[in-house]
């Protein structure tokens, strides 16, 4: 495969640095795994086990979700910091400069308080944590920890107004910043200092933690170098409305809206995320040294990144806070509205990222893609993002996209933290269509009541529809038995028709398309999984990152167990309590015991993926 023009984009340096190889990696949140020394969540020295693995397995990229600090839902794409990475994923064995000797009692009790092997992270573990960081903290002379000052110094732009923010939410009984007094919402240059200065205590510990976070990152950042690994950070495009950043720097966001997504095949309804969208003007204005800033600090940790809603860029689906919340996406508009400015829109931004770091750009392009975002992301070298299951093609009848037919620019994935993995999709969602996208359609074609309890009743197989998914009859075999039941000529009906080729036969399609022998299995089992796995490092992206778990349900036993619904990340546009709280079933240090582990490293060298 020649992934020579990626030399000659405008990320040739980036490239020349990585090098052009075909590349295998995993992706995870940092919260999914433990280890043995783990205290109730995972925690950036663990990821030592897992460059260890990698390294095994000829795997030479990780990719991590958002460390940011998180705020009420612990999503990391709603972080409260773009700077400020979590404290919760310290590890307290591994502090610098403080002595542990007095704590080892009350961290023994803490790690029977929150045993590992759970399936969901008790995320009452941040503060407890952070209870005990406070303590450990008082017994240090941190005026004495030279590297200490040396990183206030450097980043005390950020750590300033963060603390502060911190402070103040604190005094305000956590309350979002919107709800403060006015002489919070808007403080003056003299009170902050004030603040500041009747909080020293305060404000030198929020300074320390991050401190001890930066040097455990760099840290784990150097370990993989040594092992010829590269380490993909996440960089959340938008941030939380309750924010330090929003708060510190109201003029960078259009804080009537909120951001989110129109309606598509995948989330019918829209998204509405909350998060505010970017006044781009004024951050212009500013020479975009937010931007700037963000990209030169994520560089001590990465050497590529993922641009969260790549699309974005070029222009963003807003919604009015004064929309109900009920309507999610579905009434809102792009800004910047015109089409015609959205190429230059989003050029101009992504020249500013690229001209302001060494790290490698991978961009996040689903969703409603408008039609400059290919171009642009070959011009300069950017990889984009293709999921197995979604990439289909029409001949008559939809079929999925072969391997040799994936952008050279891109990351092949077999799903994504925003999907199920592929057992649950296997089960509950292949061959089947989103129930509220097939009412909306009834709706706009004046199907209601009684003509539609007639085509749910005649065209879907009421057993197998299940959490809002309709799976179609046998009977409904081909175009012209579903016109019949609709009533309907085919070009009235395109809409129907479009959703019925998509799905129908779904796993049968599929089965074909991973050239696997004999009728599909009928549950998801390893032969899919392996099969699915080889499809997509076959691909001529030049990388291929999984999430961690799908190489892992190459064990059946895991896979016989951890298949179900909800047994996923993130479910996107709720607030469910189970979102960003999976963990993996398997211990770090078990995974290089792993008898799966001869299958990983064969499906990745007959794949032309290792060795690099």
């Amino acid at each position: 495969m020649d992934y020579s023009s990626l030399l000659n984009s405008r990320s040739s340096e980036k490239w020349k640095r990585i090098g052009i190889n075909r590349r295998a990696g995993i992706a995870l949140p940092l919260f999914s795994v433990y280890s043995k020394n783990s205290i109730g969540i995972g925690e950036i020295p663990d990821l030592r086990s897992l460059i260890d693995w990698c390294r095994k397995n000829s795997i030479s990229i990780i990719q991590l979700l958002p460390l940011n600090e998180v705020g009420y839902d612990y999503s990391p794409y709603n972080a409260l910091s773009t700077f400020a990475l979590d404290p919760m994923y310290l590890s307290i064995h591994k502090l610098r400069k403080a002595e542990l000797k007095p704590f080892r009692q009350e961290i023994r009790e803490i790690k029977k308080q929150f045993p590992k092997g759970n399936e969901r992270v008790n995320y009452e573990i941040k503060n407890v944590k952070l209870n005990l960081l406070k303590r450990i903290f008082e017994t240090v002379d941190h005026s004495e920890i030279k590297k200490f000052r040396e990183f206030v110094k450097k980043n005390i732009h950020w750590l300033r107004y963060y603390s502060l923010f911190k402070i103040l939410a604190e005094k305000n009984s956590n309350r979002s910043w919107l709800e403060w007094d006015l002489k919070y919402k808007y403080i003056s240059s003299l009170s902050a200092e004030k603040i500041l200065k009747n909080h020293t205590d305060d404000v030198n510990f929020i300074y320390w933690l991050q401190w001890q976070l930066y040097e455990q990152l760099v840290t784990i950042k150097r370990y993989a170098g040594h092992n010829n690994i590269f380490l993909m950070g996440d960089l959340p495009f938008l941030v939380s409305r309750n924010s330090a950043d929003v708060w510190a720097y109201k003029n960078y966001f259009k804080l009537s809206l909120s951001s989110g997504a129109p309606p598509d095949m995948y989330f019918s309804r829209g998204q509405r995320w909350g998060m505010p969208p970017y006044d781009w003007d004024n951050i212009a204005a500013d020479k975009y040294s937010y931007i700037r800033e963000r990209l030169k600090y994520a560089e001590n940790f990465f050497d590529m990144f993922r641009i969260d809603h790549f699309i974005g860029l070029f222009r963003i689906w807003t919604i009015d806070l004064k929309i109900p919340e009920e309507y999610m996406g579905l009434y809102g508009k792009f800004d910047p509205e015109e089409e015609h400015h959205w190429e230059e829109h989003g050029r101009k931004i992504l020249n500013v990222i690229n001209d302001s770091t060494s790290m490698l750009a991978c961009a996040e392009d689903l969703g409603t893609v408008p039609d400059c975002s290919e171009k642009v992301l070959k011009e300069f070298g950017i990889t984009g993002i293709n999921v197995q299951r979604w990439e289909k093609k029409s001949k008559g009848r939809f079929e999925f996209l072969s391997p040799e037919e994936y952008r050279i620019n891109s990351v092949s994935t077999v799903s994504t933290h925003d999907s199920s993995f592929l057992p649950s999709w296997w089960k509950c969602e292949a061959g089947t269509i989103d129930e509220y996208s097939f009412g909306q359609i009834c709706e706009r074609k004046d199907i209601r009541d009684q003509k539609y309890s007639y085509l749910l009743k005649n065209l879907f197989d009421e057993n197998f529809s299940v959490k809002g998914r309709l799976l179609w009859k046998k009977e409904i075999s081909n175009v012209y038995v579903l016109l019949e039941f609709l009533q309907m000529n085919y070009e009235h009906a395109k809409d129907f028709i479009d959703m019925y080729l998509s799905s129908y036969g779904e796993k049968d399609k599929f089965w074909r398309y991973l050239a696997l022998p004999g009728k599909h299995d009928q549950l998801p089992s390893v032969k899919l999984m392996n099969g699915s796995l080889k499809s997509v490092n076959s691909t001529s992206s030049v990388f291929s990152i999984q999430l961690l778990i799908e190489y892992l349900y190459l064990d059946k036993n895991i896979l016989e167990n951890y298949n179900g619904w909800d047994y996923r990340i993130n479910f996107p546009g709720t607030s469910d309590k189970i979102n960003w709280s999976i963990i993996f079933p398997v211990a770090l240090e078990n995974l290089k015991e792993m008898s799966i582990n001869e299958d990983i490293k064969k499906i990745i060298s007959i794949t032309g993926r290792a060795g690099s």
